[in-house]
Order: structure tokens, then sequence, then C-alpha cells
């Protein structure tokens, strides 16, 4: 028994290591391009809808759902990204960024 535990324990280190490492590949970010487009499209096919489930949480947890509206007011202050002092520096490296990975507006 130990046994299979250890061995599930390195089978998935090895997982999780690998994954990362894959999905910073090209054909690791295509193939995460293509699973997103894919439940996308089932998403939309089946009516599939995630608000649903917030929604009855929403409602089972009332006080705690006011709470998380709160702080996100605050964390998301309602300003222009051009309002913010950091814009200039954040949209240089937005755009050094997509010139690295050729991603096309």
């Amino acid at each position: 028994m130990y046994l299979l535990l250890l061995r599930a324990a390195i089978t998935g280190i090895f997982g999780s290591a690998f994954g990362k490492w894959f999905l910073s590949t090209r054909v690791g970010i295509w193939f995460q391009v293509k699973l997103d487009t894919f439940m996308e499209y089932l998403a939309v096919k089946y009516d599939i809808h995630l608000a649903r489930k917030e929604e009855k949480w929403r409602s089972e947890f009332p006080h705690l759902a006011a709470r998380i509206d709160k702080l996100e007011e605050m964390a998301h202050p309602a300003k222009e990204l051009h309002e913010f002092e950091v814009w200039p520096e954040l949209d240089k490296r937005l755009q050094a960024l997509e010139k690295k990975t050729k991603i096309k507006k």
C-alpha cells in the first residue's frame, strides 16, 4: 500500500512538472488554445452556464458574497488604464511580450 502511495506521489510530481513545461512550449500553447476553443464550443452547444452556479452560491452565502463584492470594488478602482501611473511601463512590457510571442491584434 505504501508503495502505491509513493508511486502516486512521484507520478503526480512528474506530471505536474511536465505539464508546466509543456504549456510553455509552442505546441503546448497551441494545444491550450485549441482546448479552450473546444470547451467554449461545448459550452455554447450544450448551453452550459457557470453563472448559474455563481447565482446559486450567492443565494446560499449572501454575507460572504457581499464581502467579496466590497473587496473587488476596493481592488479594482473605476479608472481607465491611462490614468494609472505605471501604465506606460506596463504597456511597453505588454508590447514586448506580444512581439516575443507573435500575438497579433
